[in-house]
């Protein structure tokens, strides 16, 4: 049996003209989580990562916090499905850059109703994969750590893999999938216990190194 902790990374850039970059927040974030990890004496056997930029910066802003030095395993199928691709789907027409509250919120009402429709299979975004194919690019990650690790494994990913992930392991339907990846917030972690035949979901999204009042402008969703 062995432990499995998923973490989104810490918060990126939304609006600006590169997102996979994260902010000053976000690095701090990633540093307070392996600070946390140091605090509890957690190590890990094994690290996996997608191959975004911001997983990257994640991975070293937890190794810099918890004073590890683990080599990841780049594993492309944990990366991050294209949001602008979703929204151009259904929503063909150019875009003005969210910078009001009722701007941000016209963006993931389009982005909520692209995901599902992509998911059910109705558009095809240009340049994504099908949704079966995502949830295989994470599913593989999964039997991979299931058969071919032990003891304590992190996975540094975004919330769209994440969220597929906890929904594939409990049987949900897209549209409560879609709700899962809504609410994870930056540099959240989500616990599992595996065996070579399962995995099983002990916590989910959950922010334990934030929990002090001194961090709660800390907490992010996108």
């Amino acid at each position: 049996m062995g432990n499995l902790y998923l973490v989104r990374h810490g918060q990126a850039s939304f609006g600006a003209e590169d997102y996979d970059q994260l902010s000053e927040l976000g690095v701090r974030q990633s540093v307070r989580l392996g600070e946390y990890f140091a605090k509890r004496g957690l190590r890990f056997d094994t690290v996996i990562m997608g191959s975004l930029r911001r997983h990257a910066q994640t991975w070293g802003g937890i190794a810099q916090g918890a004073g590890l030095a683990a080599e990841p395993l780049v594993w492309p199928g944990l990366n991050e499905y294209d949001s602008s691709a979703v929204i151009q789907a259904i929503h063909p027409y150019p875009l003005e850059k969210p910078d009001t509250p009722e701007m941000y919120r016209a963006h993931f009402r389009l982005l909520r109703d692209g995901l599902t429709q992509w998911m059910n299979g109705v558009v095809s975004p240009t340049g994504m994969p099908t949704y079966q194919e995502f949830v295989h690019g994470v599913t593989s990650a999964l039997d991979h750590v299931r058969t071919n690790c032990s003891g304590n494994v992190l996975i540094v990913s975004s919330g769209g893999p994440i969220s597929t992930a906890i929904g594939h392991l409990l049987g949900t339907t897209p549209e409560t999938t879609v709700e899962l990846n809504f609410r994870i917030r930056n540099s959240s972690l989500t616990e599992l216990v595996f065996t070579p035949k399962r995995h099983m979901l002990v916590t989910y999204n959950t922010l334990p190194h934030l929990d002090d009042a001194e961090y709660a402008s800390w907490v992010t969703y996108a």
